[in-house]
């Protein structure tokens, strides 16, 4: 089976498969049309008032879309017999005559999205039994008729986004068995009621996001084993949806700017094949510690803002993480067997917490980027960072910490960016940080020592608390006598960029503390 993009971007099918008959004439290509040798021919944006005369009968692809057709008559492609897609997108058609696709009986891929409809012409596509794709996106469709979709015994792909329907259409979305992807977005829907989707059992793909859906029917789902992706983005829901527990081959889940507040324990527990959820821009107060176990499949997990979460989440048998956002609670611990558990982690952010004490982070080997900015950290032992042999960005800005061990850093062979800024720190261990490209350190004004630039040989960038300190990376014949004690030079912070050549002026502002930050731009004195 096709998995979930494919099914909703708009395929391309093999349109070869009825072969003109021997000696047959060459296809004819009227003005201002343009034709190529896989019979398709192409007259999108040419004015056309009516479908063009003239063309060969063994079409196969006919593009009439983005002209100023405004009705098909009766027997409109009657000359067609062949046609096997027909796009008529962005014209300004309002009626279309019950017959006026009599005769398709190869079409599979009809597009009338970008017009003027305001109910699906049920009767004149009715006969299209090969018909695989429809769209009726991005019309003025308040009602589908109860008939809609009779017939269309092979259609896969539905359109209905971007129009005024206010309501699930149920009994004519139970004509289609085959359906696989549907999407019902963008359009005025307020609930979903239980057995909405009854007999889509082949459906993969459901786009309901951008309605106005406030609840869904605890059973509004069922019936749809097979779906994989389910998108509730942007809607008002206010609560989780429990109905999700009737798909059990669910992989995506997007419910991301609802009004949800609670995730509750066991969520996702009838969704074990679960590799993405998004649920970002919610106003989550409260998640469940069990709500994301036993998803072995996840790999990615964002939590923002849960401000009443107090405990770090239960991930056991949630294994192959490969990333994990945890900002905005209050938590103020991590798991201890954190990395025992999560040894595929490649990104973990757990900024804007109550993190006070860091446990070892030793096994999780395939991390690269570790956030821990603005927590309560007051201090990093030897072996908190030991065994990450892949760190490549660590950030600790924002904290309290006023000691860091002097080996703390000493086994992350592939740091290349640490940030330390606006701490409480006095001396800074260097050993293992030879690598850096990018060090700041600015705000730490309790930090008074100068640093060497042999232990920085690869760095491009550094900010310090003073301007003396930038010195040794540089020449400034105007520092190299000055105080360090020098009230004129506790004011001001410094950034060296190896990459620049000129060296900006310091200079200083009163209005808060970080806009005093003035960041000093240098290049490394020259042999």
């Amino acid at each position: 089976m096709p998995g979930p993009l494919g099914l909703l971007c708009f395929f391309a099918l093999g349109l070869r498969g009825s072969a003109e008959p021997s000696g047959a004439a060459p296809p004819l290509c009227a003005a201002p049309c343009s034709c190529d040798g896989d019979r398709r021919v192409d007259c999108s944006g040419k004015g056309l008032t009516a479908v063009p005369e003239g063309l060969s009968a063994f079409t196969l692809a006919l593009d009439i879309s983005m002209n100023n057709i405004t009705q098909l008559p009766e027997d409109a492609f009657k000359n067609f017999p062949f046609l096997e897609e027909l796009r008529l997108a962005g014209n300004d058609l309002s009626f279309i005559h019950p017959k006026a696709l009599s005769g398709l009986k190869e079409l599979k891929v009809l597009t009338l999205q970008n017009n003027q409809l305001k109910t699906v012409p049920s009767e004149a596509i009715r006969g299209l039994s090969a018909l695989q794709s429809l769209r009726l996106d991005a019309n003025h469709i308040t009602s589908v008729p109860e008939d809609s979709f009779e017939g269309l015994a092979q259609l896969r792909h539905l359109w209905l986004d971007d129009n005024s329907l206010t309501e699930v259409p149920m009994h004519p979305l139970s004509n289609l068995p085959t359906l696989q992807a549907l999407t019902l977005a963008l359009n005025k829907i307020s609930s979903i009621p239980d057995f909405a989707f009854t007999n889509l059992s082949s459906l993969v793909v459901l786009h309901l996001h951008n309605n106005k859906i406030k609840s869904l029917g605890r059973h509004c789902f069922d019936g749809l084993d097979n779906l994989e992706t389910l998108d509730l983005n942007y809607n008002n829901l206010v609560e989780f949806p429990q109905a999700i527990k009737a798909l059990p081959s669910l992989k995506e889940l997007l419910f991301h700017s609802n009004s949800i507040s609670v995730i509750p324990d066991g969520a996702f527990d009838g969704n074990p094949l679960l590799r993405t959820i998004h649920l970002y821009d919610n106003p989550l107060s409260f998640v469940g510690n069990s709500a994301f176990h036993n998803l072995s499949d996840l790999h990615s997990l964002v939590i923002r803002g849960a401000g009443m979460v107090q405990r770090f989440p239960n991930l056991t048998g949630t294994v192959h993480l490969e990333s994990l956002t945890l900002t905005g609670t209050k938590v103020s611990s991590i798991s201890s067997n954190l990395c025992q558990e999560q040894k595929m982690l490649r990104t973990l952010d757990l900024s804007y917490n109550n993190i006070k004490d860091l446990p070892s982070f030793d096994g999780c080997h395939a991390l690269e980027e570790i956030s821990l900015q603005r927590n309560q950290i007051h201090q990093v032992k030897e072996g908190t960072f030991q065994g990450l042999i892949s760190l490549r960005i660590l950030d600790l800005s924002r904290n309290l910490i006023h000691e860091i061990d002097s080996r703390a850093f000493a086994r992350l062979g592939s740091i290349t960016n640490l940030d330390l800024s606006f701490n409480e720190l006095t001396t800074f261990p260097t050993e293992g940080l030879s690598g850096l490209n990018q060090l700041k350190l600015v705000g730490n004004f309790k930090m008074k020592e100068a640093l060497s630039a042999k232990d920085f040989v690869n760095l491009r960038s550094l900010s310090v608390p003073y301007a003396y300190q930038c010195c040794a990376f540089w020449g400034c014949d105007s520092y190299a006598h000055a105080n360090t004690e020098d009230n004129s030079l506790q004011d001001h912070s410094v950034a060296k960029d190896k990459g620049l050549t000129n060296l900006a002026a310091v200079t200083s502002s009163a209005e808060n503390e970080e806009h005093s930050q003035v960041i000093i731009h240098c290049t490394p004195s020259t042999v």
